[in-house]
């Protein structure tokens, strides 16, 4: 059964830094296809450290795996994954102006995938 969550795509550290390594290398997908989840979420939803999740919006869906955070470094109902082509999949196309793609506070149905 699907669960509605709120999708929080931004910049990290490690998607900096293989970003630079290119797009196409094994650690970019890797990390921007990896989204983080509060514990008490993934215990809760039955979810464990690299299992498979889908994500949908209402613009698009996609599959990335997903990994714990510590209670207090993610709060509950909250999802952030690293932007790249995963989180791209579940935004709209509209800027308001800005040239980047509205994207904080999407609320997304989560479901495992098996």
């Amino acid at each position: 059964m699907a669960e509605t969550m709120i999708l929080v795509p931004g910049r990290s550290q490690s998607q900096g830094t293989s970003l630079n390594e290119g797009k196409l290398e094994d650690e970019y997908k890797r990390v921007t296809s990896t989204a983080e989840l509060n514990e008490k979420d993934m215990q809760r939803l039955k979810l464990k450290d690299g299992d498979k999740i889908k994500l949908k919006s209402d613009v698009g869906q996609t599959v990335v795996t997903c990994k714990g955070k510590k209670h207090e470094d993610l709060p509950l109902g909250m999802i952030f994954i690293p932007y790249g082509p995963p989180s791209s999949e579940l935004m709209a196309s509209d800027t308001a102006g800005t040239g980047m793609p509205l994207s904080k506070h999407m609320e997304v149905k989560v479901t495992k995938v098996k």
